[in-house]
Order: structure tokens, then sequence, then C-alpha cells
């Protein structure tokens, strides 16, 4: 009577050995061999939910290492052709010289951008990694990303708008991470925004929270995109998608930095059009007001 079910539980232990994960014991009327079959069904169910997330994280993997090899092919392919026509003697003219270099560099930034962004991605998935933390005045990060991100804009013809910069916004953050979380942001909006457009980039305080929004003039999210903008790779709509110049990681970037640093990033659409970024960090304490 007591043999059996733990003959029974051998032979159950031997099959999840095997992989087989639907194994489980009969019911039995003795306590103590009751309680063993459900310790050992809480068991297997744990391991088959491991197992299960373990082939998940091995399929996003794979699909990670897939769409990073297609986004580095594509500006490689451009730069190796433009490479070899100067090096064939192509581009002869020095206006067609010049057009061919300007391409090459274009193109060495776009792989330098890839690289920063998948080296971040990785950074910032590893949740026991310590942020160099400094003090910081969060409006000032925010202003040195516009001024990074202007010549691009104005290669567009695109104006961007300064609001409610007035006050200091002091926080507790990595200065080097906030920045490339900004940068991306701006970035997005530049890409995504028709010539002769307009990006209003806000900072403000509230009560213990510094607020900030960047809003375009753009498109905007479809509901299809709203739902995973922050999904990792998430190609999007044609409109969105990676022919624009990203990786599809950044904005899956500038939201893990802002929850790492206590805060969030959401998305949505203005009112008046276009797409609307919306993300708060705290303020340091000792410097609420």
């Amino acid at each position: 009577m007591v043999i059996t079910p733990l003959e029974q539980l051998g032979l159950s232990a031997r099959k999840i050995a095997k992989g087989d994960f639907d194994a489980r014991l009969p019911s039995s009327k003795i306590t103590e061999i009751a309680e063993v079959r459900d310790g050992f069904n809480i068991m297997v169910n744990g391991l088959q939910e491991a197992f299960q997330k373990q082939v998940e994280l091995e399929d996003e993997r794979r699909f990670m290492i897939a769409a990073v090899a297609h986004d580095l092919r594509t500006p490689l392919f451009a730069l190796r052709g433009y490479l070899d026509g100067l090096e064939q003697g192509i581009a002869r003219s020095p206006e067609k010289m010049t057009k061919y270099v300007a391409v090459c560099k274009e193109k060495s930034a776009q792989l330098d951008r890839l690289v920063e962004d998948l080296f971040t991605f990785t950074k910032t998935e590893y949740v026991k990694m310590e942020l160099n933390k400094k003090t910081v005045d969060f409006s000032q990060v925010l202003k040195q990303s516009i001024n990074t991100i202007r010549p691009q804009a104005q290669q567009k013809k695109i104006t961007i708008v300064e609001r409610a910069f007035e006050h200091e916004c002091m926080i507790s953050g990595d200065p080097h991470l906030l920045k490339r979380a900004m940068n991306n942001l701006l970035d997005n909006a530049v890409r995504h925004t028709p010539g002769a457009g307009e990006i209003v980039v806000q900072c403000d305080k509230d009560r213990d929270n510094v607020i900030f929004t960047v809003r375009d003039t753009g498109q905007g999210f479809s509901p299809e995109e709203l739902r995973r903008v922050f999904e990792p790779l998430y190609r999007g709509e044609a409109s969105r998608s990676r022919s624009t110049g990203g990786a599809g990681l950044g904005l899956t970037i500038s939201q893990r930095i802002m929850r790492r640093h206590g805060g969030d990033l959401t998305a949505g659409n203005d009112p008046e059009g276009g797409a609307l970024l919306e993300g708060w960090l705290p303020l340091e304490r000792e410097k609420l007001c």
C-alpha cells in the first residue's frame, strides 16, 4: 500500500528527467503520501514553468541575433559599395567624391548608433548593473541632447521648441545613460517628423518629480504600435520602421533607463496629432522644493 505510490513516484521522477513534464502522481488516502504527491506536483509545475521560460528566452536570443545581423548588414553593404566606388575611381569629380564621403560618414555614424544601442540594451538588461549616479540637473541633460540632435533636425528643416526649462530639476542619476535615453527619444522624433515639421520638448517639476515630454508632428503611433512600442526590436508599421535608420531598440532602452532610475516612460498620441512620449524621474530628496 505504501510501496506502490513510492514506486510510482520513482517512475514519475525518471520520466521528468527525460523531459516528460506531464508526469503526475495519483491521489492517495495516506496523508504522508498525499503530502509528498502535492509537493512533487508543485515541483513539476515549477520545473515546467522554468523550462518554458528558458525556451522563450532562447527564441528571443535567436531572434535578437538574426535581427541585429540584418540591421548591421544594411549599412555595412552600403559603406562597402561607396568605398569600392571611391577606390575604383567611379567618383571622379570633386562633387561626387564629396557625396560618396558624406554617405560613408553617414553609414559609419549609423553603425556607431547601432553598436551603442546594443551595448546599452545589454547593459540595462543586467539587473545588478551599478549606475554611475551623480547629482545632475536633468533639464541641462535634456538641453545637451537637444543640441546634439539639432544639426540632424536642421537638415530636415525641423524646428525644436523648448518649453518650461526655467527651473533646475536636480536628480540623482547616471548622466551618460540619461543622455543616451534622451538622445534616443529625440532621434526617434526627428526621424518620424516630416520636413519643416516641429518637435516640442517640455521639462518641468511636479511635486516630487521632474516631468518631461517630447511631441512631434509626424503620423503618431497606430493602436498596434502603442501596445508594442517598447518591445525590443519591434519593427512597427512602414512609416516608423527600421527603414528610417533605427534598430528597434531606442525606445526600449529609454524606458529601461527611466525605470532603472525609479521613473518611467510612456507613449501616446497628442490630441493635436503626432507622437507624444511622456516620462518622469524622482527629484533628489534634498533638492525638493
